[in-house]
């Protein structure tokens, strides 16, 4: 049983309640994906799979057989970083940066959310086939990450200024 991790095969582990963050961390040693609550409410252990933002901690690593997770250390590298990951750094998007990972892959995520036109509690038109990044629809959008230092306008300019759409 395998599930590829940055574009890596890897073999799931034995035990089946490896939780996915545990497998991450402990036993692949990607320390950017974050253990914060442990419990699904803050957002830190935010990753990839096959492009949709999942809660790592809540996540049993043997339910992804199969299947592509991305972690930000997949998203970007020191030489080359994610667009997003460098915007943060522009706009002042993290202070302690704990949360920051999980931010990073929760946005890139959400923006394929917003083009494949999935509506949030704040989308003014659900039968509209695109959606636009509205600061509002962005904070509502982002609300399952908790940033403790309280960098929310940096990580809000950061993602606005990589995803927004130029004006016509």
């Amino acid at each position: 049983m395998h599930m590829k991790v940055n574009g890596e095969a890897v073999a799931l582990p034995d035990d089946p309640r490896v939780s996915l963050l545990d497998l991450l961390r402990e036993n692949l040693r990607l320390s950017g994906t974050k253990k914060g609550c442990n419990q699904g409410a803050c957002g830190a252990c935010t990753v990839l799979v096959d492009g949709e933002r999942i809660l790592s901690c809540l996540a049993l690593a043997v339910q992804y057989e199969g299947r592509s997770v991305t972690t930000i250390e997949g998203l970007g590298t020191v030489a080359a970083l994610h667009p997003l990951q460098a915007a943060f750094v522009e706009h002042d998007g993290f202070q302690c940066g704990y949360c920051t990972p999980g931010q990073i892959c929760s946005a890139v995520a959400m923006v394929e959310e917003l083009r494949r036109g999935v509506p949030s509690h704040v989308t003014a038109d659900l039968g509209s086939a695109t959606i636009a990044l509205s600061r509002d629809e962005l904070r509502e959008r982002m609300s399952g990450n908790l940033c403790r230092c309280g960098a929310y306008n940096g990580i809000v300019d950061a993602i606005e200024a990589t995803f927004a759409e130029p004006a016509e």
